[in-house]
């Protein structure tokens, strides 16, 4: 058995590496084990021949099959670097077209692992909230607390380089924290909820905000817990007002109903009149 370790989350350069030696060496995917992070096997780690080393020429991957197991790596199944490697055996012994076989199971689970992997990085983009903290130059720094199902922030955090250049931040989570200094991101080690503020002077103005949009006529319970999923609303600061609205909307909508109707503000002036012909004056 060959033994290869890898790093915490998603280490798909590491996996990588290793595939590609092993794939070169003829290594089938049941004589290796695949560990992540610190994960201990009893079993002693082997090194593998450097891929120079090797006479055999590594074989043409599609880009398909990459971008796949970029999002298959993201995954938090403890089986995921397993089955890559046994994906790509596959594909390079034989099976050209494995891609394609939806029924096929371990394509069926890769590809719901990139379904979930993307739903995961949507609800990320969507769900952050920052909070403002001062720093010791005093200068403002943010910082957001968020827990994904999936390894993602390094995935994700480039998408809030781009929206807030302008603003120093930090996004903290169990595994990987990510900082923006204005000028690089980095990545460190995982944090506790405790580490990231509980509140700002700006939360209150959107909770305002928040309660001024809801439309009591437009209210479906089922398709909003669909796209905001109540795990996120422990973190979500507009979230304690959700029960009281959805409690309050039905009344409201009544009250609505029965109200008069009023005229609209007419922001289009009227038509002038022509002006009169030569032979009506």
């Amino acid at each position: 058995m060959t033994t290869i370790a890898l790093a915490d989350g998603a280490d798909f350069e590491g996996w990588r590496r290793a595939a590609r030696a092993l794939l070169l060496a003829e290594v089938p995917p049941e004589q290796v084990t695949w560990l992540a992070g610190g994960e201990v096997s009893l079993l002693p780690a082997l090194d593998l021949p450097a891929p120079a080393a090797l006479a055999k020429s590594p074989p043409r991957i599609p880009a398909e099959f990459l971008d796949l197991m970029q999002s298959l790596i993201c995954h938090s199944d403890a089986q995921r670097y397993g089955l890559a490697y046994r994906l790509l055996w596959r594909l390079t012994h034989g099976e050209r077209q494995l891609l394609h076989l939806v029924t096929d199971a371990d394509v069926m689970r890769a590809r719901n692992a990139e379904k979930n992997v993307r739903r995961d990085t949507h609800k990320m983009k969507a769900f952050v909230r920052f909070r403002e903290v001062a720093a010791a130059d005093g200068q403002p720094v943010f910082i957001a607390w968020f827990e994904p199902t999936h390894y993602i922030v390094e995935r994700v955090a480039p998408f809030f380089v781009k929206r807030f250049t302008g603003m120093r931040w930090s996004i903290l989570t169990p595994y990987r924290s990510a900082h923006w200094d204005g000028e690089a991101l980095h990545f460190g080690p995982g944090a506790n909820k405790a580490d990231a503020p509980q509140d700002d002077v700006f939360e209150r103005y959107w909770r305002t905000y928040y309660a001024s949009i809801f439309n009591p006529a437009r209210l479906k319970v089922q398709a909003m817990k669909s796209e905001m999923p109540m795990k996120y609303w422990k973190n979500l600061p507009e979230a304690e007002l959700i029960p009281q609205l959805i409690q309050t909307a039905r009344p409201r909508m009544a009250a609505m109903i029965e109200a008069e109707a009023t005229e609209p503000n007419r922001r289009i002036p009227p038509p002038r009149k022509p002006p009169p012909k030569a032979d009506d004056r």
